[in-house]
């Protein structure tokens, strides 16, 4: 692994992601209380919903619609694909495409985050369109320019607090699960940079420059600060006296992720509800081509969703 950084203020602009911009909760930010009856506010329990009630919610989580193109907000937890009469993002676009108007072309997904992650998806109704966007984002991945802007909040602060990390990966399984292991074949490249601390977590700007399932989660691993809500890789960072280092991840079992009893408290959770806690990465920002050649990137950017601002709230990152 090869990390190249550089230091940075993480109290100039806490809740600004290089674009100026400050990230916005879904509804309304006029909370006197950050601390809600619901541990993990607005998280989708897909178990108890059917393909009529999906269709409803993603109608509501759009975020834009102009042409063939359409963009909206994916909750957690709601996979992209699946298996036969699973209920996925794919699913579920027929009866989409037709709730949003669009009864000739079916859409088709060009970007997604994946399941454990929320955030920006996008999707396309026009095959020539969705081809081009391709292109687009494969050619910001050759010349090393980013396209999408995560967002995290991360167990542990990275040091140093901007760089980009470059790994080689590989995928393996080990009991049913797909995990990527170090030391494999496939480069991977992305940049960070933290935006803002407090109780010992922090909030990190993310921007994948490759193409690797759990890319992102597994980098914030490997600085020794997973992402919160990481069930699958937080496993692999070990404390003994306070310090912290990097189990092998050869034979390191996939677990719950455990948390310090004075996070715990800030965080307002007992031990038994950790498991339960959704990953806190959201795909914040997408840029797409203008429409000449010459035009600037068009910009998409998507609320944060409740149980991630609660966790903002409760650290108190969303204070400058």
């Amino acid at each position: 692994m090869h990390v190249v950084g550089s230091p940075v203020d993480t109290h100039a602009s806490v809740l600004c992601f290089g674009d100026g911009r400050r990230l916005q909760p879904q509804g309304s930010s006029k909370r006197k209380d950050p601390v809600e009856d619901q541990p993990f506010p607005g998280l989708l329990r897909t178990k108890n919903l059917g393909l009529e009630e999906l269709t409803d919610v993603l109608r509501a989580a759009v975020v834009d619609q102009k042409g063939p193109l359409v963009t909206l907000n994916k909750p957690q937890g709601l996979p992209v694909t699946g298996r036969p009469g699973e209920l996925t993002l794919l699913s579920v676009l027929p009866q989409l495409s037709q709730a949003l108007g669009l009864r000739h072309q079916e859409l088709q997904v060009v970007r997604a985050p994946g399941k454990e992650a929320s955030g920006l998806v996008l999707l396309s109704s026009c095959p020539q369109t969705a081809s081009h966007l391709q292109k687009f984002f494969a050619h910001s991945r050759r010349t090393r320019k980013p396209t999408a802007t995560y967002c995290a909040i991360t167990d542990g602060i990275p040091e140093p607090s901007e760089g980009t990390i470059h790994v080689a990966l590989k995928l393996e399984r080990m009991d049913d699960i797909a995990l990527d292991i170090l030391e494999g074949v496939k480069r991977t490249l992305s940049h960070f940079r933290v935006m803002a601390t407090g109780c010992g977590c922090a909030l990190v700007q993310l921007q994948p420059l490759t193409v690797f399932p759990s890319q992102l989660s597994v980098h914030m691993a490997l600085q020794l600060c997973p992402v919160l809500g990481d069930h699958t890789y937080a496993a692999r960072v070990g404390t003994v006296l306070g310090q912290r280092f990097l189990l092998p991840a050869e034979t390191t079992k996939p677990q719950r992720q455990v948390l310090d009893e004075a996070l715990l408290r800030r965080l307002h959770l007992r031990p038994s509800q950790v498991a339960q806690m959704p990953l806190h990465l959201h795909l914040h920002r997408l840029l797409l081509p203008g429409t000449r050649s010459r035009d600037p990137p068009s910009e998409f950017l998507a609320p944060l969703p409740p149980y991630f601002s609660r966790t903002l709230q409760c650290l108190r990152l969303s204070q400058q």
